[in-house]
């Protein structure tokens, strides 16, 4: 096995690792979003409850909060569009360097 085979084989076992080991080690803890922590901070420093100043667009139109699997959709859909356009910029970045050093080349030729 070659050593980048070995270095990306390490790094994704360290990356579930680290991903599912707060599940086995901390059983039983609530691991909540940044929301409910940042309301639960407010309450704890002024002492009164928390009140958001608005409501979700989304929610005001549908007349009530939205069901989980919905969020969880909007969330995937999030992810997938922030994942194309990394790829796409990943994409543009190699095709640059690999067709641009080719085109440089010929330029250069062409001149002589």
């Amino acid at each position: 096995m070659s050593r980048n085979k070995k270095i990306v084989l390490i790094s994704l076992i360290a990356a579930v690792i680290l991903a599912l080991g707060p599940l086995f080690v901390l059983k039983g803890a609530e691991f909540g979003g940044s929301d409910n922590a940042g309301s639960d901070k407010v309450a704890e420093i002024t002492g009164e409850e928390h009140e958001p100043w608005f409501t979700p667009i989304l929610e005001q139109l549908i007349g009530g909060e939205l069901p989980g699997e919905v969020e969880s959709l909007f969330f995937c859909v999030q992810t997938g569009i922030g994942v194309g356009v990394l790829a796409y910029g990943f994409g543009y970045l190699v095709a640059r360097k690999k067709y641009g050093g080719a085109q440089a080349e010929e330029k250069t030729e062409e001149t002589l």
